[in-house]
């Protein structure tokens, strides 16, 4: 009698980027760490890598290995016993009557104008400001790793605001999010984060996986607002002191 053998799955081949100045601090070096995403592993090996510090951009998970550098902390709130802040009760205030809604990742014209008109507004003079339709249905697109959108629109139906999400095996994971700057009093970026926060509670997701997070980095302090937040070091996830004022 023969005996059906289960299919070998192929390794996960993992490279090293060259040096490139970093985006974040200047004067230093950035190397990285990264593998491809390729169905049908992709959910699996996006999850695995997430909780060992790895992020997604397109079908590349990544993480930095640079010399003589670790200021980029992974960070993730641990749901259970995440409480706002006054200030974030405040955002949800000022955001009650937004719609939040989950939708397919698949990119649309609505979505693309409201990404176009932040990169200009936000990041005028950067490569993403530069990025067609197509562009944007490929960041969309490509890595896809049980992946969706979180919608935000106003009462009138308009969009104000998006979030690229991949939904893990212990949490979600905000890949990328862009909004009406004209809200900027309204803090979307940070409302879209708690509704991800509720969405993981609802579904008994114990994390929200925010990504990097560097002290020194003014792009990167909305993430000091919440709170417990863990980060990842070299002993493993640990809850991290309150890092705002």
């Amino acid at each position: 009698m023969s005996v059906i053998q289960p299919p070998v799955r192929p390794l996960q081949q993992f490279f090293r980027s060259g040096p490139m100045p970093c985006p974040y601090i200047p004067g230093r070096v950035e190397r990285k760490l990264f593998t491809r995403l390729a169905p049908p592993t992709a959910a699996d090996v996006n999850s695995t890598l997430s909780r060992a510090g790895f992020r997604r951009s397109h079908d590349i998970v990544y993480r930095p290995v640079c010399p003589n550098c670790s200021a980029c902390v992974p960070v993730r709130i641990p749901v259970a016993g995440f409480v706002p802040t006054r200030s974030l009760r405040r955002v949800l205030r000022n955001c009650a009557d937004l719609t939040t809604t989950e939708v397919p990742a698949v990119a649309t014209h609505e979505q693309y104008r409201l990404f176009a008109a932040y990169q200009a507004s936000r990041h005028g003079d950067s490569d993403m400001a530069r990025m067609t339709l197509t562009d944007y249905a490929a960041m969309v697109d490509e890595g896809r790793a049980d992946t969706s959108v979180f919608e935000v629109r106003d009462q009138a139906g308009r969009l104000v605001g998006a979030m690229l999400t991949d939904r893990l095996h212990d949490g979600l994971s905000a890949v990328y999010s862009f909004y009406d700057a004209r809200h900027e009093r309204r803090s979307l970026g940070t409302f879209m984060i708690l509704a991800l926060v509720e969405r993981a509670r609802i579904e008994g997701l114990p994390y929200v996986y925010l990504g990097y997070w560097i002290r020194s980095s003014r792009k990167m302090a909305y993430k000091a607002r919440f709170h417990p937040l863990e980060g990842l070091g070299p002993s493993g996830w640990e809850p991290l002191p309150p890092l705002e004022a």
